[in-house]
């Protein structure tokens, strides 16, 4: 519990980004501690303006620690950031709780939880010389909160590091492996009326009354067209097969009371299920638009759409090596296989997924307390998962049949 302590106790919120330099020295020093060699890269300033401009000034740092040269690579990626604390908590969210077998703190289960047991099962394979039968790595990535693309994206596109096999701790469950994850396409949808005095609203064009008809009438187009289609691969709630849309997550405009509004805009989350691509996907949601729109257009309006994030479905084959390795440990540790599932939301093990090497999410923790007030996870869990992570990384050092060894890494 002391390593969890140290984590849970730097409060690494994003956004925007805070106390990422300090988080940096106690995993440098945690893991130098466990025998590993630990570098520290700081993701390039003109990265950040592409991706968070209005978080730019705060830096980012990916941290990497390895012990052992040669193949097989084995790759425990974890994120440290944290959503803010929000309001509700019975205890500081900043200090690690322990009452009985559960641990309270902000980021126990989303993920700092799954970043404990990766680093005891790392010490115990530094300790026990796996190192000797290739290598052992660990990845301390930020931003998973805000898309990830300052995080993990930026760590595989430079080449940072070059794993055979990745195992992302989300909380995923001691029982359930995912084995990928729906994409996102995400819109924000404009229309745009005309502005007036709220006492002569007649010689205005109310954006809000536009926007509101709009809304129901997409929402009836995208889910018609939604309603028939299901995923064939599996899914832990039969609910998640299918594609979603939710409009109105956020919503903006208005000026006034007393003003007719002459602009407002709505959001589009459309998630896309593995058989489903972005460009079709992004395709039918204009087309869509254009017909549920047509009356506003005539009627005066402007109707625009502007696409804010993208990110493709991902899932690797459940009958490979990684996947196979997986499963057996969680079996000789829990006495039962896990369930191999796809996640609804995103993970940033697609972006390891989508350069092609074989990567998975399994860690401790109910992912339904993330993001919540008194934020907790059980001591029996992550301990199950920290063994299940040694036994892995026993069985892909050491079974024949793996990726062909090297000299070097």
């Amino acid at each position: 519990m002391d390593v969890l302590g140290q984590l849970v106790a730097v409060p690494t919120v994003n956004p925007p980004g805070e106390s990422y330099g300090e988080m940096v020295e106690v995993l440098h020093s945690i893991m130098e501690d466990a025998g590993y060699e630990v570098s520290a890269v700081e993701v390039p300033r003109d990265y950040l303006e592409r991706y968070i401009p209005q978080h730019a000034d705060h830096p980012r740092y990916v941290v990497i620690a390895r012990v052992g040269s040669g193949r097989p690579v084995i790759h425990f990626n974890s994120h440290y950031d944290v959503v803010p604390p929000g309001e509700g908590w019975s205890r500081d969210p900043f200090r690690l709780s322990v009452e009985g077998d559960l641990v309270y703190g902000r980021g126990v289960v989303d993920m700092k939880g799954g970043m404990a047991a990766a680093i005891l099962a790392a010490q115990a394979a530094a300790m026990a010389g796996a190192g000797d039968f290739g290598t052992v790595e660990l990845s301390f990535t930020p931003d998973e909160e805000t898309g990830g693309e300052t995080g993990v994206k930026y760590m595989v596109e430079a080449g940072l590091v070059s794993p055979d096999y990745v195992v992302v701790p989300e909380a995923s469950g001691s029982g359930n492996v995912w084995i990928g994850n729906k994409g996102n396409l995400w819109a924000e949808v404009e229309v745009r009326g005309r502005q007036a005095h709220g006492s002569t609203p007649w010689l205005g064009l109310n954006a809000f009354d536009g926007m509101a008809r709009l809304a129901v009438a997409l929402s009836e187009e995208l889910n018609s067209m939604l309603s028939s289609r299901r995923s064939s691969y599996p899914f832990a709630d039969p609910r998640e097969a299918a594609p979603t849309v939710t409009l109105g997550g956020a919503v903006s405009g208005g000026a006034k009371v007393n003003v007719v509004p002459g602009r407002y805009s709505f959001t589009v989350d459309r998630r896309l299920i593995p058989e489903e691509g972005l460009e079709e996907a992004e395709r039918e949601l204009r087309e869509a638009l254009e017909r549920a729109s047509a009356p506003l257009r005539s009627a005066g309006y402007s109707v625009e759409l502007r696409v804010t994030s993208r990110s493709p479905p991902s899932v690797i084959d459940p009958r490979g090596r990684l996947a196979s390795a997986l499963s057996d440990a969680v079996r000789e540790v829990t006495g039962s296989p896990p369930r191999l599932t796809v996640c609804p939301g995103g993970l940033d093990t697609r972006y390891f997924q989508l350069a092609g090497v074989e990567a998975l999410t399994y860690g401790p923790g109910d992912d339904s307390y993330a993001h919540a007030a008194d934020e907790r996870n059980s001591v029996s869990e992550m301990m199950t998962v920290a063994r299940v992570y040694a036994l892995l990384i026993s069985s892909l050092l050491s079974c024949p049949g793996g990726p062909p060894r090297s000299t070097s890494s």
